[in-house]
């Protein structure tokens, strides 16, 4: 059985045999990958809990977050790779579930600091073990050897394209 990467470079091969099509073949595979892992394996686990998967990389930030004093929202947005109203909105959203709450910044009157409500501690406390079971049985056909391999790489690539 082969994947849609090696499915679309063989059909590349015939239709234009001069390219060199790994790494689009590779890229191919991870944007799969990823889709695969976000929509197929994550997103059931995060709609049982009413969430979707920014929502929960919002509480999870926060839960992480080295201040129990709570974030920016643009420290959460540049932590999570999204844009700043699509934070906004998330924000609204899981304030209004009463997950977080916004209060006003100590030392600078144009921002707010989000943290979690004991609500929001408690749903995110429960999630990540069940997150980190579905993390770790993706990737059960790869050894603890290879999954750090593949981690490796992947940070290499990620520090390259960033450059």
């Amino acid at each position: 059985m082969t994947d849609r990467a090696a499915r679309a470079a063989a059909q590349w091969a015939v239709a234009r045999p001069d390219l060199d099509l790994l790494a689009m073949e590779t890229l191919g595979r991870l944007h799969e990958a990823s889709i695969l892992v976000t929509r197929e394996r994550q997103a059931p686990l995060y709609a049982r809990y009413g969430l979707q998967h920014g929502e929960f990389d919002v509480l999870a930030t926060l839960r992480r977050a080295p201040s129990s004093e709570g974030l920016t929202p643009t420290a959460l947005y540049e932590a999570t790779m999204m844009s700043s109203g699509g934070m906004t909105a998330r924000l609204d959203r899981l304030q209004k579930s009463g997950l977080i709450e916004r209060t006003p910044h100590p030392n600078d009157r144009r921002a707010s600091l989000v943290k979690l409500t004991p609500k929001g501690f408690d749903l995110i406390e429960a999630m990540m073990p069940l997150h980190m079971a579905e993390s770790q049985a993706m990737l059960a056909d790869l050894s603890r050897e290879e999954q750090a391999v593949l981690g490796a790489l992947l940070a290499r690539l990620i520090a390259t394209v960033e450059a």
